[in-house]
């Protein structure tokens, strides 16, 4: 079986790259791994686009599929008064994540999981993701239609993706499933969607 970013449990040699990535003045340090999405020195531009660009409202939000924690992890430190829950069915996901939590000192609640399977019948104000687009769309597609029984009520959910290599398809089914999508911003090839459940 091949070894993706997906995979609930990597296989793959464990390296690291360590970074620091800045935001409004707030300083970030991370470790990315190999077997995770974005193994790369700095934060991928999609996560980079949709954390310069969300809008908090209310107090919790959930980061769903979070690789090593980049969008939750800086959402936390730019808007501390947020309750932030991040969630990826890769194991090695989440250790990184809870890593990267702990030596930026953010307290955070870390759950690993297949899309919304641990999270139970939790409800919250903010749903994020940079989607795994190599899973598939059919998994793509259940995160987003899924996403409705865990938003509060005038709750956003927020997906960042290259309009042409799957985005706009996505777009179309944020629209399907809330009735309304809007584009928050634009650049680079890169869109950023946001969908309020009414």
């Amino acid at each position: 079986m091949n070894d993706h970013y997906y995979s609930e449990k990597p296989i793959s040699e464990i390296k690291e790259k360590e970074f620091t990535e800045t935001f409004k003045n707030k300083t970030l340090k991370f470790l990315s791994v190999s077997g995770v999405f974005a193994f790369e020195n700095h934060i991928d531009k999609a996560s980079r686009l949709l954390i310069e660009n969300f809008i908090p409202q209310g107090r919790t939000l959930l980061d769903i599929g979070c690789g090593y924690g980049a969008i939750g992890l800086f959402l936390k430190a730019l808007y501390p008064q947020l309750h932030v829950t991040l969630t990826d069915i890769n194991e090695r996901a989440v250790d990184y994540t809870r890593k990267n939590a702990d030596n930026n000192n953010l307290m955070v609640r870390i759950v690993q999981g297949d899309l919304y399977e641990k999270i139970g019948d939790s409800r919250f104000d903010n749903i994020v993701t940079n989607p795994p687009i190599a899973a598939g769309k059919k998994v793509v597609t259940q995160l987003i239609h899924e996403a409705k029984e865990h938003l509060e009520y005038n709750g956003a959910f927020w997906l960042v993706a290259f309009h042409n290599k799957g985005g706009s398809t996505y777009k179309k089914i944020m629209e399907e499933t809330f009735g309304n999508v809007e584009d928050v911003k634009k650049q680079g090839g890169i869109r950023v969607y946001r969908s309020i459940l009414q």
